[in-house]
C-alpha cells in the first residue's frame, strides 16, 4: 500500500474530475472507480492509503417516490466498510450532504451537532451511511465525513435535478425556461469547486483525522437571488415554469464550517457573485 495513493470512488463526477486534476498536480497516485466496477474494488482499494468516497446515484427528487432506489448506494457504502476492516491504516473520507441531512435546521447557520432529520429518503440514506461509518470510527479506523452545501463551478455537467447555479446557466445560454419548485425563497448555502478541493487535499494530508465537517461558505442565497444574480452576470432574462413545493425540499440551510475552518486553517474564497462569473466564463469558453 503506498500512503500516497488515493482511491476516488465515484471519481468520474463533478467533485471527483476535480479532485483528480489537483492530486495529479500534487504528484499523488491517483486511482478512480466508478459504480459499475465495484468488483475492481478490492484489489485497488488495497494500494491505497486514502480512499474519497463520492459514489452517489440519487438525487433528493429522483428517490422521492422510490426509497428502494437509495439501495445500490448503501450496498456500496457497507460493501467498501467491509473491505476496510481488513485495512486499518486506510483513511476514509465519505462524502455525506449537508443540504439534506439536517432537514429544516431549527437555527442557521447549523452546526455539526445539530439534529439529523432529513425530509427525502436521499437524505436519509445519507444519514445511515454516515451512521454505517460511525461504527467503523468507533472500532479505531480513521474515518472523515464531510457534509458539502451546493458545489458549482467549472467542469459541472448538466443533471436533472441537479446543480442550481449550472442548469440556471444553461437555461439561459439554450433560452428555455427553468422549473422552480414553490415560491423560489428556498435558502442554499453554494460552494465553488475549488473550495471543495482545497477543503479535501487538507483532510487527504490528515490522514489520522476522523471527525465531522460541514463544508460550506456559511452564507445563504435563496433560489430567487441565485437567480437575479445569474441574470445580471449573463445580461439576459431568465424564464421560469413555477410549480407547487415539494415536501422533499428543505426550506432553508446554511453551512457553519467553522470546525473545518479551524481543524485546517482553510476558508471559502470565492463568493456566490464571483463564482457564477467564473462559471458563466468557463461555459462559454467550454460548453
Amino acid at each position: 500500500m503506498r500512503r500516497d495513493a488515493v482511491l476516488l470512488l465515484g471519481g468520474s463526477g463533478f467533485i471527483g474530475r476535480a479532485l483528480a486534476t489537483r492530486l495529479a498536480r500534487e504528484k499523488m497516485q491517483v486511482h478512480i472507480l466508478g459504480r459499475q466496477q465495484e468488483g475492481q474494488l478490492e484489489q485497488v482499494l488495497s494500494q491505497c492509503g486514502t480512499v474519497v468516497h463520492l459514489a452517489c446515484s440519487t438525487t433528493p427528487s429522483a428517490s422521492a417516490a422510490c426509497p428502494s432506489l437509495e439501495l445500490g448506494n448503501l450496498a456500496l457504502t457497507l460493501r467498501l466498510l467491509d473491505l476496510l476492516k481488513k485495512q486499518p491504516e486506510t483513511h476514509l473520507i465519505f462524502f455525506s450532504s449537508g443540504g439534506t441531512v439536517y432537514g429544516n435546521p431549527r437555527t442557521l447557520p447549523v452546526t455539526e451537532d445539530s439534529l439529523l432529520v432529513p425530509l427525502s429518503n436521499h437524505g436519509a440514506s445519507k444519514v445511515a451511511q454516515e451512521a454505517f461509518c460511525n461504527a467503523l470510527r468507533a472500532a479505531g479506523h480513521p474515518v472523515t465525513v464531510l457534509r458539502p452545501s451546493n458545489a458549482y463551478g467549472p467542469g459541472q455537467v448538466m443533471k436533472s435535478g441537479f446543480g442550481l447555479v449550472r442548469t440556471m446557466l444553461e437555461h439561459i445560454r439554450a433560452g428555455t425556461p427553468l422549473e422552480i419548485w414553490g415560491d423560489g425563497e428556498n435558502v442554499r448555502d453554494f460552494i465553488y469547486i475549488d473550495d471543495v478541493v482545497d477543503a479535501t487535499m487538507g483532510l487527504i494530508n490528515l490522514p489520522q483525522d476522523s471527525s465531522t465537517y460541514n463544508l460550506g461558505n456559511g452564507v445563504g442565497f435563496s433560489v430567487n437571488q441565485v437567480r437575479s444574480m445569474v441574470e445580471a452576470q449573463c445580461g439576459n432574462a431568465l424564464h421560469t415554469i413555477c410549480w407547487p413545493a415539494r415536501d422533499v425540499d428543505v426550506r432553508s440551510v446554511v453551512l457553519d464550517s467553522s470546525r473545518l475552518e479551524t481543524k485546517l486553517g482553510w476558508r471559502p474564497a470565492v463568493g456566490l457573485a464571483d463564482g457564477i462569473a467564473r462559471t458563466w466564463n468557463w461555459l462559454n469558453t467550454h460548453g
